[in-house]
């Protein structure tokens, strides 16, 4: 029997991402839309403390088990930032364009370019689960002032990946998702749901 879970997102790449892999161990992944459920705060200063808000925000207004992410780009020149404010550096409302051109801007003092992409996975069983399941992945590259790529979104055009030449925009959706934060974290969930 397949279990429905919520995904905390409205995020068609995430949910087809979530879903590819988590079908294979008996789950369904629904987003969170289809339930009518409110977008959560993210009040906290780490992802792991706004992915946990989102899940149990997610399964309390559905009933179901929930799955949150949250994740950004980290960059070391600028201690971290933007971190948990990846998707509203630039502020209101949530520009890819305008968070991508004030981090290239804030970083044009630096020489170290240095960065990397965080991703926390929780899931939950239910609202208040006293043991919720939690993932991370982590991938290096550094911030290039220069897009390149048509593929992935946020700041993927200016995300290099060294060891590759190319931008994480460049990258084909496999080799995105074999590879990423998301995707590294994703396999260790499944690890642990099995």
């Amino acid at each position: 029997m397949t279990q429905r879970i919520v995904l905390a997102s409205n995020n068609k790449g995430k949910l087809k991402e979530f879903n590819e892999l988590l079908s294979t161990i008996g789950f369904s992944v629904h987003p969170q839309e289809e339930f009518n459920v409110s977008e959560s705060p993210e009040p906290f200063h780490t992802f792991v403390e706004n992915a946990l808000t989102k899940a149990r925000h997610a399964a309390r207004q559905t009933g179901l088990p929930a799955l949150a992410d949250d994740s950004g780009v980290c960059v070391n020149a600028l201690n971290g930032a933007p971190g948990v404010y990846s998707a509203r550096y630039a502020g209101e409302p949530k520009l890819d364009a305008a968070n991508s051109a004030k981090l290239i801007d804030d970083l044009s003092a630096f020489d170290d370019k240095s960065a990397y992409y965080y991703c926390v996975l929780v899931y939950v069983r239910h609202a208040d689960d006293p043991q919720p399941i939690i993932a991370d992945g982590r991938w290096d590259g550094e911030i290039s002032p220069e897009a390149r790529g048509q593929g992935g979104f946020g700041y993927d055009p200016y995300f290099l990946i060294p060891s590759l030449g190319k931008h994480v925009a460049e990258l084909a959706p496999e080799e995105k998702n074999r590879l990423s934060h998301r995707g590294q974290a994703l396999r260790a969930l499944v690890e642990k749901l099995k």
